[in-house]
């Protein structure tokens, strides 16, 4: 199973979603069966690591990204990943806008597994530290509920 976290530039909330996924895949004992990456539907920061911010607020939880590096969506994507989540409404519709007509891949909002089918993970970049924390709540939450519905189609261990 492929997991894909989809964010406007790749340095906030999709490595931030991705390095928390990670964390809570190792909790449940998934780590080996489920294979995560994140990128943005942008070309900004390519090569560049995650924002500052979100370093910090996902270290005070006990989480590194820091080896993360910023990468665009690609056209083979549509392929590799099983799940294409992305932040929000915006990152999504650009996503649905480049897929390809034979994707079989499950495209939404992350937050969707949080039962929030409607709700985007706000864009931290522009606020304060409070933002960043938001975001680390917010995933939190969505990365059980992914968890749940990764069981049922993980064949059994």
């Amino acid at each position: 199973m492929r997991v894909l976290f989809v964010c406007l530039g790749n340095i906030c909330r999709s490595p931030s979603a991705e390095g928390v996924f990670r964390a809570h895949l190792a909790k449940h004992g998934l780590a080996d069966c489920v294979e995560v990456d994140s990128c943005g539907v942008g070309d900004w920061h390519v090569g560049k690591g995650p924002d500052p911010r979100a370093l910090d607020a996902a270290s005070r939880r006990g989480f590194d990204i820091s080896a993360l590096r910023a990468r665009q969506l690609a056209p083979s994507d549509y392929q590799t990943f099983d799940y294409i989540l992305a932040m929000d409404h915006d990152n999504l519709d650009a996503i649905r806008q480049a897929c390809p007509k034979d994707c079989q891949a499950h495209i939404g909002l992350f937050l969707e597994f949080a039962g929030e089918h409607d709700r985007a993970v706000p864009d931290p970049y522009y606020g304060g530290e409070q933002g960043f924390e938001e975001v680390l709540d917010l995933i939190e939450a969505a990365s059980e509920g992914l968890i749940e519905e990764l069981r049922q189609r993980l064949p059994r261990q």
